[in-house]
């Protein structure tokens, strides 16, 4: 496994965010992470990135349990895309990408090729090459999410953790940004609230609720209008999209 996660608990302030998680990904596979507010998938991601220390239970990548790990060999291997990042610096595309290489190089490292390479490669994966020299502040905010995918392939990631990166905004900038993560040679983790792009998009979801696993497994086994029902508090029709023959979900109302 890429990344496994087993039996691991959090609490913050005497409340148990996440109470006994364990899920698998294998290496290239996509896991989407859903379940209501408050469900856990923040925390979770911050703990398998260890910007947060498990109370109990072991997280590893492959073989070595991340508690064992320097944070810059974490660093250098997982990449992290948090919902919201902003600034008022006046800095180009180009200066928020090289921030990815920071891991990699000591703090006398003269800047290489191999950097450059990285922050080349990251901009064209996005789609940003034409921009690098623009300001950061001018970008619309699609852009600003392909930035941030940038500056965290630039790191040379294998694993790349993603929370809520299509939060805000439009469906077409939606669509873009998770067919262009998911196209990508490496693990991925992202948390949705959409069910809907997670069926399209995940090779496998996890649905959280009040810090557990209630279901995981392929979009269409888990999915189901029982379990949406459930979870979710709201009634659905689930069929199979003629388009792209996964599971369509149409909301119907709430269950109150």
């Amino acid at each position: 496994m890429s990344i496994s996660v087993q039996d691991v608990h959090w609490a913050t302030a005497g409340v148990l965010v996440v109470n006994g998680i364990s899920l698998d990904v294998s290496p290239g596979r996509t896991l989407g992470l859903l379940g209501p507010n408050g469900s856990g998938k923040s925390s979770l991601l911050r703990l398998i990135c260890r910007l947060r220390k498990v109370a109990s239970g072991v997280i590893s990548l492959g073989d070595v349990d991340i508690g064992s790990m320097s944070r810059l060999d974490i660093a250098k291997r997982i990449a992290f895309v948090e919902q919201q990042a902003t600034t008022e610096a006046q800095v180009t595309v180009l200066e928020v990408v090289k921030l990815g290489r920071t891991p990699h190089r000591g703090a006398l490292s003269p800047w290489g090729t191999s950097d450059d390479g990285a922050v080349n490669d990251a901009l064209a994966h996005v789609g940003m090459m034409q921009k690098a020299g623009q300001l950061w502040h001018t970008l619309s905010g699609g852009e600003r999410q392909r930035v941030h995918i940038a500056r965290a392939l630039a790191q040379t990631p294998s694993e790349l953790l993603l929370d809520e990166p299509t939060n805000h905004l439009d469906i077409q900038h939606q669509l873009e940004i998770l067919s262009l993560v998911t196209k990508l040679p490496i693990t991925s983790i992202i948390a949705l609230h959409d069910l809907n792009l997670a069926s399209m998009f995940c090779d496998t979801i996890a649905v959280l609720s009040r810090g557990q696993v209630v279901a995981a497994g392929a979009p269409e086994d888990v999915l189901t209008e029982e379990l949406i029902s459930e979870v979710f508090g709201v009634r659905a029709f689930v069929e199979r999209s003629p388009h792209h023959g996964r599971h369509h979900i149409q909301f119907l109302g709430s269950n109150a």
